[in-house]
C-alpha cells in the first residue's frame, strides 16, 4: 500500500529554533556520538548499541545515512550552536500505522535537564506538520521512561488509546504506549 507521507527533506536539513539548532549528522561527529550514547541511560530506553564504541558510532553514522538516502527515516544532531551535539532526534514512518510519523529522541547525560529533549521535539513537529503529509505525529514510549513521558506532556502530546506497541530491543521484548500530538500544539 502507498504512503502518502513524503519524508524527502531538502538535501541538507537544517531547522532552528526554540534556541537550538538541528541539523544532519556527519563523519566528524563520531567522537560526540561515542560520547552521547555510551551511557547506560541511553542503553537502557533505546535500541542503539551497547557498549557504544567508534565501531558503533560508524555503523550508527552509516545506518543513518543510508534510512535517509531511502527516504526511511531522518536523524538529526540537537545543538546550541549549530556544532557540538548534544543529543539527537528522529524522524520515522511509524511502523504501527504507516499515516503516521514518530518522533524518536535522546539527550547525552552532561546535556539533560535543560530541555532540550522538550525543545528538539517541538521543532521537529512542526515541521512533520507542515512537511509530511502525516495524520498524526506520535512518540511511542515505555511507560517506566518518567523522562520521556514528561517531554511528551511538556510538548502537547496526549497519551491514546492506540493498542500498546510490542517491539524486541536487545532481545528483550519491551511495550510502548503511543503518544499523539493533539491540534495547535505544534
Amino acid at each position: 500500500m502507498d504512503s502518502p507521507l513524503t519524508l524527502a527533506p531538502p538535501p541538507y536539513l537544517r531547522l532552528e529554533g526554540e534556541g537550538i539548532h538541528l541539523r544532519e549528522w556527519s563523519e566528524e561527529d563520531i567522537p560526540a556520538l561515542v560520547e552521547l550514547y555510551d551511557d547506560p541511560e541511553i542503553a537502557r530506553w533505546t535500541p542503539v548499541a551497547s557498549p557504544f564504541d567508534t565501531m558503533a558510532a560508524q555503523v550508527y553514522l552509516t545506518e543513518a545515512q543510508e534510512a535517509r538516502a531511502q527516504g526511511r527515516k531522518v536523524q538529526l544532531a540537537i545543538t546550541t550552536d549549530g556544532v557540538l551535539p548534544q543529543g539527537e532526534v528522529l524522524l520515522f514512518r511509524s511502523k504501527a500505522d504507516e499515516r503516521d510519523v514518530e518522533i524518536a529522541y535522546g539527550v547525552g547525560a552532561a546535556h539533560r535537564g535543560r530541555g532540550l529533549a522538550s525543545r528538539a521535539v517541538r521543532l521537529l513537529s512542526e515541521y512533520a506538520v507542515r512537511h509530511t503529509g502525516a495524520r498524526r505525529v506520535v512518540l511511542c514510549i515505555e511507560e517506566d521512561n518518567a523522562a520521556s513521558i514528561a517531554v511528551a506532556r511538556s510538548t502537547g502530546f496526549t497519551l491514546t488509546d492506540d493498542e500498546p506497541v510490542l517491539r524486541t530491543s536487545r532481545g528483550r521484548p519491551i511495550t510502548l504506549r503511543t503518544w499523539s500530538l493533539t491540534g495547535g500544539a505544534a
